[in-house]
């Protein structure tokens, strides 16, 4: 009988190499899978909101921490009869695969915030494309829906991640009414920061991460104000099929 025996070095290096294949290998089946037939509005450059003569506008939430926000915002956003899209990180929908489905039976667009909320424009360009991918692959796992829509952790983008998420046919996602909810000034504050700017098209950025405690309290406010204008919340994807519907027609 012949005994292997294996010093702790050759070991610890044996297992790195285990797991450089398993990623390596996980990031290549992502990398093969469908994408569906979503392509972004825009083939370079971030979407902040869109050019549309209808009354429409999306609200929007970031979510990577915590559930105890979260699960009073999709209440209130289903008593109201509201869809919403959500920028999940794909740890955090690893963790919470529970709410991830609820927001979904509600009628929600959930989409990705990156795998580990890190500083894309810290990141080399690899580094991001792998982050995107895992991303996508958890929510994925966690909802069944393949996110085809990106917003960059910390709202920091540059030229490079651009790119790169042009080459995933990704859309990248921003804003154009920011009332800075997670810095909690007060719910009344936070509902008229929206209403003194919002208007159609428009892409509102919330949060529903548990650092945002006002959030929840901002958006009936909010909602009924802006129906009382006349105005319809959609998703984002709504707001963006209108706005290519439209251009289509008008060639």
């Amino acid at each position: 009988m012949m005994l292997w025996i294996i010093n702790g070095r050759r070991l610890k290096s044996i297992l790195f190499i285990i797991l450089a294949a398993f990623f390596a290998a996980l990031i290549l089946f992502v990398e093969q899978q469908d994408t569906s037939v979503f392509t972004p509005i825009k083939e370079t450059g971030a979407l902040s909101r869109i050019e549309t003569d209808q009354k429409q506008l999306a609200l929007t939430f970031d979510s990577n921490w915590g559930t105890q926000q979260i699960n009073m915002i999709l209440p209130e956003l289903k008593k109201a009869h509201v869809p919403a899209t959500f920028f999940f990180s794909g740890e955090w929908a690893e963790r919470h695969p529970d709410v991830v489905q609820h927001a979904l039976r509600d009628g929600n667009e959930i989409e990705s915030h990156g795998m580990r909320h890190e500083d894309y424009t810290q990141m080399n360009a690899a580094d991001v494309r792998r982050d995107m991918l895992l991303a996508q692959e958890a929510i994925y796992k966690a909802s069944g829906a393949r996110p085809q829509m990106v917003r960059p952790p910390y709202a920091r983008v540059n030229e490079s991640n651009l790119q790169t998420v042009s080459n995933l046919q990704l859309q990248m996602v921003l804003w154009s009414v920011n009332p800075q909810d997670d810095t909690n000034p007060g719910y009344k504050v936070i509902a008229a920061r929206v209403l003194e700017s919002a208007g159609k098209g428009d892409i509102i950025r919330l949060h529903a991460s548990d650092s945002a405690k006002q959030t929840y309290r901002a958006l009936p406010l909010i909602i009924r104000e802006m129906q009382r204008r006349g105005y319809h919340f959609v998703t984002v994807k709504t707001l963006i099929a209108d706005a290519k519907s439209r251009h289509h027609l008008f060639q």
